[in-house]
């Protein structure tokens, strides 16, 4: 017993000379970002309302959002009748949530892989576009998906992205940064006129010195930084690099939800914690940009 006790002794007061300096390691940790959140990303798909049947209806969707202080939103949705039913709510207005209308170019799952080459597809977008909503007029095109980078060259694609220039009207579109290069050749200014919202700035990993290249070639691309690989590391914080990046284009990224299944409704103040968690690694002006700032000035938002 009394060769173990000064070990004990030694244990302990080891043990306590550490716990100043694990304190002093949790204060240097900077609390989450705590202003207001501009969603630019959100999807208000049939599933998730079904005409107010569905799990998600209006009073809970922005439930969702006026507790985790989302002030504002781009609105696209399959079809676009869940985005007319988000401009109109009254729950938008009594949440204080603005909404930011973008045409979706799906009526339905099947238009994904076909939507640009199908002149229905442009057709669907003028009369919409005419339509307008509740909240204004539309402001943007997409999200829209291209599986092949190719089709960035289809005959409807080629029309929309000009008709997204001349009409001044951004564009969300979730592809890789082959298919960023091909659309931003369609338009009329080969890219420098084109406001084009990269969705997860490359879900598939485009490296970090691609994205850099793309950012400094087109004037206009915003990163939207849900599901980026590689974006965060141990315990939610910002990677390095990508820390970095943002730190020298901080007018150039935006956060979103990306509720493109029900089950992103579900995790969406897990989602929005995520953001506040890395937003607060950087310094604050920079966090309010990327978290509200930068899409507010696109649209012209106070």
């Amino acid at each position: 017993m009394r060769a173990i006790a000064p070990l004990a002794a030694l244990v302990l007061s080891t043990c306590l000379a550490m716990v100043p300096q694990a304190r002093g390691q949790a204060a240097q940790s900077p609390p989450p970002y705590a202003g207001p959140l501009f969603d630019t990303h959100l999807h208000y798909n049939q599933e998730a309302w079904d005409g107010n049947t569905g799990p998600y209806p209006p009073a809970e969707a922005l439930a969702r959002m006026q507790r985790n202080n989302v002030t504002a939103i781009i609105a696209n949705s399959r079809p676009n009748a869940g985005t007319q039913t988000l401009a109109a709510a009254r729950e938008t207005r009594a949440a204080g949530v603005t909404v930011v209308p973008f045409v979706r170019l799906y009526r339905n799952r099947d238009d994904y892989s076909n939507w640009f080459r199908d002149e229905s597809i442009h057709e669907m977008v003028q009369a919409e576009l005419a339509r307008g909503t509740a909240s204004g007029p539309y402001r943007g095109l997409g999200e829209f998906h291209l599986y092949d980078s190719a089709n960035a060259n289809g005959p409807v694609a080629k029309k929309l992205i000009a008709l997204a220039e001349r009409q001044k009207l951004a564009v969300l579109a979730h592809v890789d940064d082959v298919a960023i290069d091909l659309l931003m050749a369609n338009a009329p200014s080969k890219g420098r006129d084109l406001r084009l919202i990269w969705a997860h700035t490359g879900i598939g990993g485009a490296p970090i010195e691609r994205v850099q290249a793309l950012l400094e070639r087109y004037p206009l691309l915003m990163g939207e930084l849900s599901y980026r690989p590689g974006l965060t590391c141990e315990g939610g914080r910002l990677c390095p690099e990508w820390r970095a990046l943002i730190l020298k284009y901080p007018e150039r990224f935006m956060i979103g939800s990306d509720t493109w299944v029900n089950q992103r409704w579900s995790a969406y103040d897990e989602i929005m914690r995520g953001y506040r968690t890395w937003l607060g690694d950087l310094p604050p002006d920079v966090a309010r940009r990327i978290a509200w700032g930068n899409a507010a000035a696109l649209f012209d938002l106070r």
